[in-house]
């Protein structure tokens, strides 16, 4: 007998609850009998009536649903680790809560867990959504590959099963201004891939921003990866030569009684280009010396408001 904990982050999907819940209660169907199954739904501070369709799902499933609220919106990954805390599944799926990720894929992902894939990734092999939106998710998945984590899969995810062992090891690292999820890759586990195509989303419109998009860019790179730092010792060690290089240049010229190269736009150019480049690197440096003083800090990742 096995116990299941889906994990579902809820942010404005009052909408969305009661057409995923149901569909999440028929998928039960579809398990082995002595499946139990736990359902955590987390509030990430909705405006709409999120909460009151999460008390409905509750009051109607009591015995196995646990809802929670949180003080404000500190985003979907902290939304799903405080949903890990309150988890006492022997495996956990992660999925989203507007049918954008089909549930009927969790039998097959079970199934693999069952066999003893501790790591079942639902990979988003095609996306339903639009153009511009399907073409910038492309580059930040491409771009994570190359310079952060080489095996992740293509097209990311968002939907996956993990094994108690791994919820117990994430919750363990603290990690803050991360990508949760793409920590269960860098832990280096085998995982086992599931393709399917992502949905459009039927109820409501989506608060994914551009500006959460560049900060979950920006979090995924500095949290996986040294590159940007190492971008930045190359281009100085370039600059560097160019620099030397050019030095010889004019030695040379004084030396030979040659004319010295002169021109004020040429070396408001180079002044300028440089000093973008020091502003960008104090930038990076930044991000990084930031998010260390944030860890620091040791404050709460989420704040449970209620617990149901």
């Amino acid at each position: 007998m096995s116990k299941i904990s889906i994990i579902i982050p809820c942010y404005f999907n009052g909408k969305n609850i009661p057409v995923t819940t149901k569909i999440l209660l028929e998928n039960e169907l579809l398990f082995p009998e002595n499946t139990i199954f736990e359902y955590v739904l987390i509030d990430d501070g909705s405006k709409d009536n999120t909460w009151q369709s999460m008390q409905k799902f509750k009051s109607d499933n009591s015995e196995k649903v646990t809802i929670l609220k949180l003080s404000k919106n500190f985003g979907s990954y902290n939304a799903i680790l405080a949903g890990m805390e309150s988890a006492t599944g022997d495996c956990n799926i992660v999925i989203s809560a507007d049918l954008q990720d089909p549930p009927a894929l969790m039998v097959k992902m079970y199934k693999y867990w069952l066999n003893g894939n501790k790591l079942v990734i639902a990979n988003r092999e095609k996306r339903s959504d639009s153009p511009i939106s399907d073409f910038f998710a492309n580059i930040y998945h491409n771009l994570i590959r190359k310079i952060a984590l080489p095996n992740l899969p293509e097209g990311g995810f968002d939907f996956v099963l993990f094994d108690k062992i791994l919820k117990d090891n994430l919750l363990q690292s603290k990690e803050k201004n991360t990508n949760t999820l793409y920590y269960l890759i860098w832990m280096g586990y085998d995982f086992v891939t599931v393709p399917y195509v992502r949905e459009k989303r039927k109820e409501g419109k989506s608060k994914w921003t551009i500006s959460k998009k560049i900060k979950l860019t920006i979090d995924t790179i500095v949290s996986y990866s040294f590159f940007p730092l190492r971008l930045i010792s190359s281009i100085g060690l370039i600059l560097g030569v160019i620099a030397l290089v050019y030095a010889i240049i004019i030695i040379f010229y004084k030396i030979f009684g040659l004319t010295t190269p002169e021109g004020w736009t040429s070396l408001m150019v180079v002044l300028l280009f440089v000093s973008s480049i020091q502003m960008i690197s104090i930038g990076v440096l930044g991000e990084y010396i930031w998010r260390t003083l944030d860890s620091s800090r040791q404050r709460p990742s989420f704040i449970v408001d209620i617990k149901m």
